[in-house]
């Protein structure tokens, strides 16, 4: 038990804070209910990865699954994408530490979706293509706009990628008592079983059950804490001042970030950055039309937001319940334990060993959900946008583009091992951070401008998204996560740790200024292209044919 909290302290640790080193995995007792619950899933997931393999014959229904996922399911996918065991665990723990103010992360995360539905997702369906760089090169210029694009996306993929690696190798080190290298290997050859032969298909149902899973557990543990708390919110807020060490100051906000111009330019970060994430993004190309787009961000959004509820439950649950128990108390009433684990620990509390390994494995189910996901929308980037859009402009046979997609997974899965290894000890936490900030500084503002503004040009999207690029990537090496508490200088050159609110405007205005400044005849085959781009976008006419490209 102690050996599955150790991971999952420092899983969580890698992506929401800085200047961790994770040093070594902790060796205690063998957990058989975990590694049970583990290899049930594996088994499970690799059957339908067998199946969906029958069903993956052809570009359409590797990328997206043919276009016949449901609303409904789609929904669930996306969820099951979304809700990563860092935001299980690591919200849970900044409820449990600061009280309302650790809703900042659910909140951000959350306001992203309506920002997708209202203006993204139906028109996304309706240009039908199979990522989202199709989208932004659908009227400029395809070949600078995929390259910046694809590059922007497999940046954004490649930071998410190490974190859930190194995580997921990890786990299944604790687990079954493997050197880290094999672990890692291990979940890339399942990653690359699960994409290479699966394609979409496999992936969506990976992220279907991994999302009725963790939602189910963590309603069996909000349950819980609400029957062991008699169900009396009254009793339950009460207890939590009186256990909590800052009191009623719980209650209030302000008090985990205190810099207001930090704080919304990582709620921005969130907001932003989950309109602008490619493997998110790419699920809208699942489901057959804009009505089922929409149906998938209605039921997405609902899945989140109860999970997020949840956790918000959980948070205060623990308050009153470990702070509250002295078997987990220190002398002076602190937790005794690490803050990040507090949701294992409290199901260990709740349901023993049985539900902490039922927990464990769902941790490890949602890492596998979110590398699957991850990896065939960077698999996409390389072969629909770079090879058959760049290499060879436009004109491929599906089976070599099949082939290409296949050896790329196969590549991603590679490099993401080899990375894996590389960053054991290292810290990875500012690679999450720094996917939104990517996503929100670069891929949304190209999107956005490229649905709805007509003067937007090819030199405007690119230069103005690669020095947006540049930029964030700057900003975010240049803060006090990592140039002060990772390289280990004295103070770093820009003092505020997301960058969003200054890249994020400076992305828009740039491409603003030189789109209008572009009087080339480029420009003006980019501009007389929005009408019909606009009118495919609105009703979808021509859809069939995206879909069958």
């Amino acid at each position: 038990m102690k050996k599955i909290i150790a991971f999952l302290s420092i899983f969580s640790s890698l992506c929401f804070s800085a200047g961790v080193d994770v040093g070594e995995v902790v060796k205690t007792q063998f957990n058989p209910t975990a590694v049970i619950m583990f290899l049930i899933f594996v088994l499970a997931t690799l059957g339908i990865t067998y199946f969906s393999s029958k069903k993956s014959q052809s570009a359409s229904s590797f990328y997206t699954a043919g276009g016949n996922i449901t609303g409904l399911q789609n929904g669930t996918a996306i969820a099951g994408d979304y809700m990563s065991a860092a935001s299980f665990l690591g919200i849970t723990a900044l409820v449990f530490t600061n009280g309302f103010d650790g809703l900042i992360y659910s909140i951000g995360f959350l306001v992203g979706w309506p920002i997708i539905l209202f203006l993204i997702a139906e028109k996304f369906r309706n240009l039908g293509r199979f990522t989202f760089t199709d989208i932004a090169a659908y009227r400029l210029d395809s070949k600078p706009i995929r390259i910046l694009s694809a590059v922007s996306a497999l940046s954004v993929v490649s930071f998410y990628l190490i974190a859930q690696m190194v995580g997921a190798g990890q786990l299944i080190q604790v687990l079954f008592g493997l050197p880290y290298a094999v672990a890692v290997i291990l979940v890339g050859i399942l990653m690359i079983c699960y994409v290479t032969f699966g394609g979409m298909h496999a992936t969506t149902w990976v992220q279907i059950i991994k999302a009725i899973l963790l939602l189910s557990g963590a309603t069996f543990m909000s349950f819980m804490i609400l029957y062991l708390t008699k169900f009396d919110l009254t009793y339950y807020f009460s207890e939590a001042i009186k256990n909590h060490p800052q009191a009623e100051g719980i209650m209030s906000p302000g008090g985990f970030i205190k810099d207001p111009i930090s704080a919304i330019s990582l709620g921005l970060a969130l907001m932003f950055g989950t309109a602008g994430l490619p493997h998110i993004l790419m699920r809208f190309f699942t489901v057959k039309d804009a009505k089922e787009a929409r149906k998938s961000v209605f039921y997405a959004t609902a899945f989140i937001g109860y999970f997020y509820i949840l956790t918000f439950i959980i948070g205060f649950g623990a308050i009153v319940l470990l702070l509250g128990n002295p078997d987990y108390t220190n002398a002076d009433g602190t937790f005794n334990g690490i803050a990040n684990m507090v949701a294992i620990t409290l199901a260990e509390a709740i349901g023993g060993d049985i539900f902490l390994g039922f927990i464990s494995a769902v941790a490890f189910a949602t890492i596998l959900a979110v590398v699957s996901g991850l990896a065939i929308s960077g698999a996409g980037a390389i072969s629909h946008d770079l090879f058959v859009n760049v290499c060879k402009n436009g004109v491929c046979d599906q089976q070599l583009e099949r082939k290409v997609t296949k050896i790329a997974t196969i590549g991603i899965g590679i490099v993401a091992i080899i990375l894996g290894m590389i960053f054991e000890k290292q810290n990875v936490a500012f690679m999450v951070g720094l996917a939104f900030g990517i996503a929100a500084s670069v891929n949304f503002p190209i999107l956005l401008l490229s649905i709805y503004w007509k003067n937007l040009t090819t030199k405007g999207a690119f230069y103005g998204g690669l020095i947006g690029l540049i930029v964030v990537l700057a900003l975010v090496i240049l803060s006090p996560s990592i140039w002060v508490k990772s390289f280990g200088f004295s103070e770093a050159i820009f003092p505020y740790n997301h960058p969003a609110i200054f890249s994020i405007p400076l992305t828009f205005i740039l491409i603003y200024i030189i789109s209008k400044l572009d009087t080339s005849k480029r420009a003006e085959i980019d501009k007389s292209g929005f009408n019909a781009q606009d009118f495919r976008a609105q009703t979808g006419i021509g859809i069939s044919e995206a879909v069958s490209h």
